[in-house]
């Protein structure tokens, strides 16, 4: 299927990327001397920008994507896990971010040097960035596949690549000046670009739907097929396994740990708080983007409601019969959203959403750069200098900084490149394997962490045993490593909120029975 773009979505393409290229130059202007500046923005950051800032490190182009899939297949219910989500922001606003300030850290692993030893903070880091190219990696790929999709009309190896190269050399100029204050700045400006397109989505099909909202409202609390209302927000079924994601429970348990994991834990997400003036501002930002998420998410849910009614409901669509909807793209799959993008957005609207597809992916993608070298530097190139003695100025730091970013880059670059051939020759699932393992990082982290705040047990052993014991636990329940073990007595079906539960536990154990060191600090104490 050859896509024809016309002049009005070159325009916007042209227009966006101009936009980047002039926010780019004006906010790397002022000249970074330290690496508090590349790393932390000198913690001068206002905290609406930041509170912005953490909403688009938390979406990706996945969000954009799969959001409207959500909808479309099934109801409301995925915005009820916010309720995790601002459990857990006020559990990181009290635990963890006074102590992100009381310590002065640059990366959130440092708080395990200064309980365990340096050792545990090296390898927290280096779980973080395995966890990290594999992730940011696959969005990446997703990412690349969609603007390849509209762009080049093809997902040929060629094509796809060079939208990987392209989106990858847009990511990286936009923050390898001024570091992660240019990436702040950046993240408003895609999040606006973003969900502007996503409300134009929602206005266009509001208005192509010949029905009123009211029959609109009508027709989704009522579904055809007799089924449950997809304007159903809290789901209270207990079903604990995969079909079962999206209930109250998993969203009190599970996605309550993710998410103090994703705030907290998660350098990509927990570097944008640390750079506001106070713990109290940084708390205040993070707060702020919890409420900011919800409209957010609503929106995008919305189009998948909307493209309920425009496929699903013939009799409001004024049509004969149901609209069968292509699940396939030259063989590759796709979310019913891009089978809209493709066969029956116009022109402009499909160039305004292939940019949100791009801005989605670089907010996700700016992010990951400068905290994936932000870790390499902090906790593991400058503790390496200090152990041999050697000596070095702050501007070598902030161009190691950049180096480093350039090496994060690459790497990103490289595992969506592998994303795509893996998938095409091997019926190993490497992209769901790529997209859920920092939820397999989480659970060996959250249960170090939680040793390190509330008990005083643990050491570097027992540290170390307990983030591969995560790790290993989460990816036990995956249908492809019990497939693989093929011992009938082990296969279930487990949702991973509840996987997340179980491996979390498992770490805790494990880092608890560890004898503790009475020289080291501890963080409550």
């Amino acid at each position: 299927m050859a896509i024809q773009l016309t002049f009005f979505d070159w325009s916007i393409f042209v227009g966006y990327f101009l936009l980047l290229a002039i926010t780019g130059w004006f906010f790397s202007r002022k000249k970074v001397n330290s690496t508090d500046d590349f790393f932390l923005g000198g913690n001068t950051m206002p905290v609406w920008l930041v509170a912005i800032s953490v909403l688009a490190t938390a979406q990706s182009a996945a969000t954009f994507l799969g959001g409207p899939d959500q909808g479309y297949r099934a109801d409301l219910s995925y915005l009820a896990t916010n309720i995790g989500t601002i459990l857990a922001a006020v559990f990181v606003a009290k635990y963890l971010i006074p102590k992100f300030y009381q310590y002065k850290v640059a990366t959130v692993y440092e708080l395990l040097e200064i309980r365990f030893g340096e050792k545990s903070k090296k390898r927290a880091g280096v779980m973080y960035l395995f966890g990290r190219v594999f992730a940011s990696g696959a969005r990446l790929y997703m990412a690349a596949i969609a603007v390849s999709m509209v762009l080049f009309g093809n997902i040929e190896a060629t094509s796809v690549v060079l939208a990987i190269v392209i989106l990858t050399i847009v990511g990286l100029l936009y923050s390898f000046v001024g570091g992660i204050r240019s990436v702040i700045y950046s993240d408003a400006i895609q999040t606006a670009v973003y969900v502007g397109a996503a409300l134009a989505v929602v206005i266009y099909l509001l208005s192509i739907i010949p029905a009123d909202f009211s029959e609109i409202v009508h027709a989704l609390e009522h579904p055809k097929d007799g089924g449950a209302s997809k304007l159903t927000l809290f789901n209270f079924d207990l079903d604990f396994t995969s079909k079962g994601v999206f209930t109250v429970w998993a969203s009190i348990t599970g996605f309550l740990l993710l998410s103090i994991a994703s705030f907290g834990m998660d350098q990509d997400m927990t570097q944008r708080i640390l750079t506001c003036k106070s713990a109290k501002e940084s708390s205040k930002a993070m707060l702020s983007s919890v409420v900011l998420v919800l409209p957010v998410v609503f929106i995008f849910v919305s189009i998948g409601l909307l493209l309920y009614i425009f496929y699903q409901r013939p009799d409001l669509m004024g049509m004969s019969e149901v609209v069968q909807v292509g699940g396939e793209f030259q063989g590759e799959k796709i979310t019913v959203f891009m089978n809209f993008v493709l066969n029956e957005m116009p022109s402009g609207l499909r160039g305004l959403v292939t940019v949100g597809i791009v801005a989605a992916a670089l907010s996700t993608l700016n992010s990951g750069l400068n905290s994936m070298s932000s870790v390499v530097i902090q906790d593991l190139y400058r503790p390496w200098l200090k152990r041999k003695s050697i000596e070095k100025n702050a501007n070598h730091f902030v161009k190691a900084g950049r180096v480093g970013m350039i090496g994060a880059a690459i790497a990103l670059a490289g595992m969506a490149v592998l994303s795509f051939y893996w998938q095409r020759y091997t019926d190993m699932p490497l992209l769901a394997f790529a997209l859920s393992v920092m939820v397999f990082s989480y659970s060996g982290l959250l249960g170090v962490y939680f040793n390190a705040l509330f008990t005083n047990r643990g050491n570097e052993s027992s540290v170390f045993a307990a983030l591969i014991a995560g790790f290993i636990s989460t990816l036990f329940f995956q249908s492809y490593i019990q497939d693989l073990i093929n011992i009938d007595a082990l296969k279930f079906d487990l949702a991973f909120p509840y996987q997340l539960c179980i491996a979390t536990l498992i770490a805790f154990l494990i880092c608890f029975a560890g004898k503790p060191d009475q020289q080291k600090c501890r963080l409550n104490g």
